[in-house]
């Protein structure tokens, strides 16, 4: 994208998202999230909401929210299992999910093969 264009989300700008309600948002949004927004959000949910707005980040379990314009530019720490995750919400996270961005497993790091692995190394001499 170049410097000329602007960054809007389904042609509307931020600035016109925050100003949006949360059903007008959902609109915007594929038919799961539209669902989720439309049945309402829970307790828990508006409270991260409330939260954010007094501060710049809260911790949550709720990796099923879904981020919507008013978290952009705050942080939010989502827990993966084992630990707070921080999760710097930017405007292109707009309509997916917390638990996207929090990863809940690990790389592997295979080493060398071990004993017994391959055909040749189940031959191991006696003497």
């Amino acid at each position: 994208m170049s410097n000329d264009e602007e960054w809007k989300f389904r042609g509307h700008k931020l600035e016109e998202l925050q100003e949006m309600t949360l059903d007008e948002f959902a609109e915007l949004l594929n038919s799961r999230g539209k669902r989720k927004l439309e049945r309402g959000l829970r307790r828990e949910e508006k409270k991260i909401l409330e939260d954010l707005e007094d501060k710049d980040s809260v911790k949550t379990h709720f990796r099923s929210m879904i981020v919507v314009p008013e978290m952009v530019g705050k942080t939010v720490h989502v827990y993966n299992g084992q630990d707070f995750v921080p999760v710097d919400i930017e405007k292109e996270m707009l309509g997916h999910y917390l638990g996207e961005f929090a990863k809940t497993r690990k790389e592997v790091q295979h080493s060398a093969p071990g004993l017994g692995a391959t055909r040749s190394s189940q031959h191991v001499p006696l003497k």
